[in-house]
């Protein structure tokens, strides 16, 4: 199986302007001179993290869905970035990956941020997925569900990379880089954040620390405070070896156990 090369974009986000969005995600990904199979972009890529999905949220057929869609076909790579979605009249922060052929795959974030009213406003997703690339199998979640290890667990070596989208503030930036290497460390796979920067509408600063760190916890790349596009190589060998050498999943717990 050869190396996976994933890009991840590191970025402001226009406060809950879609438009303004989709057109600098274009120019960033249109500036990409490096070969890329995946490019991940933030959580609420199209308008920052809002509670306002009344006014913002779109079905699957609206304009964010089609502009990610558009541009995979026309960079031939898999891309991934949530966004509001209104679905049966229920608001989703839905996780979106697109393929090239027009393939979608979606995942709606499972734990809501009750310290912003998440919950409040948004359903939440009750299902895992795994989707596969170049021989990788890649299970994407979003912000908060990195704070709950027993949701994200590797069960079997179900998967060889997660990725995690978000926006999450910089004064929480140390839990951010410290639990991304724990889930690496732990699960014994490849670990993507992709984390936004500047302040939103809500005067909130996000520091970015968007990673990718290797399954023994190493931290092959990591950037706080500014805006940056970078194209990281995820090992196959390095994964193997990892789980050859030291097989911690081996003798992990196959079940939750819970005190009486």
């Amino acid at each position: 199986m050869q190396d996976l090369k994933v890009t991840l974009i590191q970025s402001e986000l226009a406060w809950e302007d879609i438009d303004s969005n989709l057109a600098g995600f274009n120019s960033r990904i249109d500036a990409i001179e490096e070969d890329t199979h995946l490019i991940v972009l933030p959580e609420m890529f199209s308008t920052g993290f809002t509670m306002n999905a009344a006014i913002l949220a779109q079905d699957m057929k609206g304009s964010a869905v089609k502009w990610i869609k558009e541009k995979s076909a026309e960079k031939n790579v898999d891309m991934v970035g949530s966004i509001i979605v209104d679905d049966g009249g229920k608001f989703f922060n839905r996780l979106v990956w697109a393929k090239p052929d027009g393939e979608i795959f979606t995942y709606d974030k499972k734990h809501l941020f009750r310290m912003a009213g998440e919950e409040k406003v948004y359903s939440a997703g009750n299902k895992n997925i795994t989707v596969e690339l170049n021989g990788w199998r890649i299970r994407p979640f979003i912000c908060y569900d990195l704070r709950f290890p027993v949701w994200t667990r590797n069960v079997a070596n179900q998967f060889d990379a997660a990725i995690f989208i978000a926006n999450w503030p910089e004064r929480r930036s140390a839990h951010w880089k410290a639990l991304l290497q724990a889930r690496a460390i732990e699960n014994q796979c490849y670990m993507i954040g992709v984390n936004r920067v500047g302040k939103d509408g809500n005067g909130l600063s996000y520091s970015g620390d968007s990673s990718i760190i290797d399954p023994w916890g190493t931290i092959i790349f990591q950037k706080s405070n500014q805006t940056c596009i970078y194209t990281g190589e995820l090992s196959y060998e390095t994964l193997q070896k990892s789980r050859e050498t030291f097989p911690v999943w081996m003798d992990a717990d196959n079940d939750i156990i819970r005190s009486p």
